[in-house]
């Protein structure tokens, strides 16, 4: 029989009695966001989800091994999707609502003494530096962001030939390394999936990314998918996994034991 004061995984609070809970100190509550929508034609609807459940577990791991009391939460399975609910099922939180339920959950966790917090995103439609920008200030937290697709930006051409913007190389890649049972393949073993070109704004000032837009996925994507997928494998996600464990999961550690002082985080 199991012991619940020595759980398998004591990082991972879904799978936590309260027992092994009163136990600990958590310095530092790692708080996972996902989304549901569609990715091409080919992968699940709930990728990004997925994708926050496993790096999370993978990087509290490895900073738990080294000795960093940290927690993960359950990530939340939805997102900002305003700009893809032309596809049905994409479903949608408006950011106000969004930065209403993560003050809520943050609040939480001040409540009971954890006060250093990580946001680890995996959907790029949740913009949320604003929502540190407002928490600074009026709420105890000392809140870090963590788009995981943004640390392996140097790395990225040494793992992947193309670039990847939604359902493209890289998240196929994670998907047939974590989750092959959901990838949607043609009898050629080829992902069941368009290209996943795009198509260039008619403003040159846009396509150079001097001025910015909401992107309409319907018009922009044929399949919601911004990225060829048929370069993918799953050697390259778990080669994308090592890397994102080492780099996310060393700042864990270093959080965990930084203190608290006057000068924090500097």
């Amino acid at each position: 029989m199991a012991d619940p004061a020595s759980p398998a995984k004591p990082w991972k609070l879904s799978e936590l009695t309260y027992a092994a809970v009163r136990q600990q100190h958590y310095e530092v509550a790692v708080i996972p966001l996902g989304a549901t929508e569609p990715h091409n034609l080919h992968l699940p609807y709930s990728m990004d989800t997925r994708e926050g459940d496993l790096i999370g577990d993978k990087v509290c791991e490895a900073a738990w091994q080294q000795g960093a009391k940290v927690i993960l939460l359950p990530t939340i399975p939805y997102g900002t999707e305003t700009n893809l609910r032309a596809y049905p099922f994409a479903m949608n939180l408006n950011p106000s609502t969004l930065y209403a339920v993560l003050n809520d959950l943050v609040e939480s966790l001040i409540h009971q003494g954890t006060f250093k917090i990580v946001l680890l995103n995996s959907h790029g439609g949740n913009d949320l530096k604003g929502f540190l920008r407002e928490m600074y200030g009026r709420s105890a937290a000392k809140l870090f962001l963590c788009n995981w697709y943004a640390s392996i930006r140097d790395v990225y051409p040494q793992i992947f030939e193309e670039a990847d913007d939604h359902a493209g190389e890289m998240e196929t890649s994670l998907a047939l390394a974590y989750w092959p049972e959901l990838v949607a393949l043609r009898p050629d073993g080829t992902p069941l999936a368009d290209s996943g070109r795009t198509r260039p704004s008619r403003f040159e000032a846009v396509n150079l990314g001097w001025v910015s837009i909401t992107r309409p996925w319907h018009l922009l994507t044929t399949n919601a998918g911004a990225g060829n997928p048929h370069r993918a494998s799953a050697a390259k996600g778990r080669r994308l996994v090592e890397v994102l464990v080492e780099r996310i999961g060393s700042f864990l550690v270093e959080l965990a034991r930084s203190p608290l002082d006057e000068t924090f985080p500097f």
